[in-house]
């Protein structure tokens, strides 16, 4: 699938298969990650993935509005360092990676944020220094996806030329 295809088809899912993501699309996932862009190029995130069931539900009681990832395959908690001015910028660009490079291999993934802080770090590990700036989830989708359309405004709402309100190219 090009990359434009995975932008224009990708969906966030909450709802997972019990099908396995094998080592290899998670490598390539995590590989996306990597190579990912940061700001003055300091590579500042770590990751820090869940994979066994009983760490999947710890991390469903440690959030606010992630429950459903204990249904995941696996979750990548996204850890940043808030020293960095663009430490979330770039947590999205890398968690936008990771998700396209996903979905490329028909794996489905959906993010939150809402976490329980201390609970969190202490379940995982997570030093004071590093922000978990975002969590991910990953599985193949317990629905079909396939044709499915996105609900998005149209660009004429959206795009402005030259100057905010400015709807048409002069």
């Amino acid at each position: 699938m090009d990359a434009f295809e995975c932008i224009t088809t990708k969906l966030d899912l909450r709802e997972f298969s019990s099908q396995d993501i094998s080592s290899d699309i998670k490598s390539k996932i995590l590989e996306a990650a990597r190579l990912t862009g940061s700001g003055l190029n300091t590579q500042h995130w770590r990751f820090v993935v869940i994979e066994k069931q009983k760490n999947l539900e710890k991390l469903a009681e440690d959030s606010t509005s992630g429950g459903w990832v204990s249904n995941a395959n696996f979750a990548v908690i996204v850890l940043t360092n808030p020293r960095y001015k663009f430490h979330m910028i770039d947590a999205g660009r890398v968690v936008q990676d990771m998700q396209l490079a996903a979905w490329n291999y028909g794996v489905s993934s959906c993010l939150f944020t809402g976490v329980q802080d201390e609970k969190l770090r202490s379940d995982f590990g997570i030093p004071k220094d590093l922000n978990p700036t975002i969590i991910v989830g990953f599985g193949f989708s317990a629905k079909r996806t396939y044709g499915k359309k996105k609900s998005r405004m149209p660009l004429d709402e959206l795009v402005y030329y030259e100057k905010y309100g400015n709807a048409g190219r002069s």
